[in-house]
């Protein structure tokens, strides 16, 4: 007789246009249901940057629709839609949601997460605090809303690497900066995972992305909604489902050695049909095309210097500014705000609430 398998973890497969996803999504619910009647409810789509739709670099606004009208029928009391976009598109958080067709879909319920953060305590091993948004420690719920898409630096963009949204502004450049090299960045993006592990992950898989991630032209129809609420075993599926190996990737090994989930396919229950995509194309590198690039590091060195300045002609001293700075890194002296450049994320938020559009990031 052979030995009876204990499954450690569940991922849901499950055919999905966009026209139909709510069918997948209800179906999310069912097999990894949530009790959220009376929570404050979080809802973290991908948005990496301004884009539309059509390009597939971001969680695409049906899936986004059907998991906010799911979540509006288990009553709960606060419901919050937001992301902090990627290192392109620091300050156009609302900007980036209306573009990709996400503002209208989050149905009112869009926030700007970024404008309100609070400083924890991180791995000193990279920098030793850094601001999540405050929304994030908040909810009582967070459903997480990956893209199924490669990456240049971590191979797969999926549940892992979503929650590298939490943290908003020049944050994200300075962990870049910080790891040096691809292998390191792995570790970091499993400690901002960490830092508040989402309860649900809901893959828009419908439409994925191949090639150098995660802004490729290399579109491919996949027409699957996965789903499950172990991070760790969901991107050992869709490594799977990508070609590759999921022990070879060093984050999913990180992920395993802190006790987050283990990406052994023989304990994994599979809910669907899961197989791997015929000649997909992940990146040839595996990280070292960005980190060893000396392009893209003088444009993160640049993104961790930006500064905000007020012009004396157009300021009036209103505070407003100061008092809207998640990480109070603001101050006013003769009526002008002062930055605290050790304090600053260069989120971009004193620039967005700015009444008289007086500041500008230098």
């Amino acid at each position: 007789m052979s030995p009876k398998v204990t499954y450690r973890s569940k991922v849901m497969i499950h055919p999905a246009t966009y026209e139909d996803v709510r069918q997948a999504v209800d179906q999310a619910f069912v097999h990894f249901p949530l009790k959220l009647r009376g929570k404050k409810i979080l809802l973290k789509p991908n948005v990496l940057r301004a884009s539309d739709a059509k390009e597939g670099i971001c969680t695409h606004p049906a899936v986004l629709r059907a998991v906010v009208e799911r979540v509006e029928t288990m009553k709960p009391t606060a419901i919050v839609v937001g992301d902090n976009p990627g290192m392109m598109s620091y300050g156009a958080n609302e900007e980036s949601f209306r573009q990709t067709g996400l503002l209208e879909a989050a149905k009112g319920y869009y926030q700007n997460i970024g404008n309100d953060a609070q400083q924890i305590d991180f791995n000193p091993a990279f920098i030793p605090t850094v601001s999540i948004s405050r929304a994030v420690l908040e909810a009582d719920i967070i459903i997480s809303l990956p893209k199924f898409k490669t990456h240049g630096l971590t191979v797969i963009t999926g549940a892992i690497k979503n929650s590298f949204g939490f943290l908003p502004g020049a944050q994200k450049a300075k962990l870049h900066k910080a790891a040096g090299n691809p292998e390191i960045f792995h570790d970091v993006i499993v400690d901002v995972f960490r830092l508040r592990v989402p309860d649900l992950f809901i893959v828009d898989a419908v439409v994925g992305m191949e090639g150098n991630g995660p802004a490729s032209p290399d579109l491919r129809t996949v027409g699957l909604i996965l789903a499950s609420d172990n991070a760790v075993a969901l991107d050992a599926v869709i490594a799977q489902m990508m070609g590759l190996a999921p022990e070879r990737l060093r984050f999913l090994r990180r992920a395993k050695e802190l006790g987050l989930g283990a990406y052994d396919l023989n304990t994994i229950e599979i809910i669907g049909e899961l197989k791997q995509l015929a000649g997909f194309k992940v990146p040839a590198l595996g990280g070292e095309a960005i980190l060893q690039n000396e392009a893209v590091q003088t444009f993160l060195h640049k993104r961790t210097l930006l500064r905000p300045q007020a012009d004396p002609e157009l300021c009036t001293g209103c505070a407003t500014c100061v008092d809207q700075c998640p990480v109070s890194a603001l101050s006013l002296h003769d009526d002008l705000p002062q930055v605290d450049p050790d304090a600053c994320i260069t989120c971009f938020c004193c620039q967005e609430i700015c009444p008289e559009k007086a500041i500008t990031l230098k």
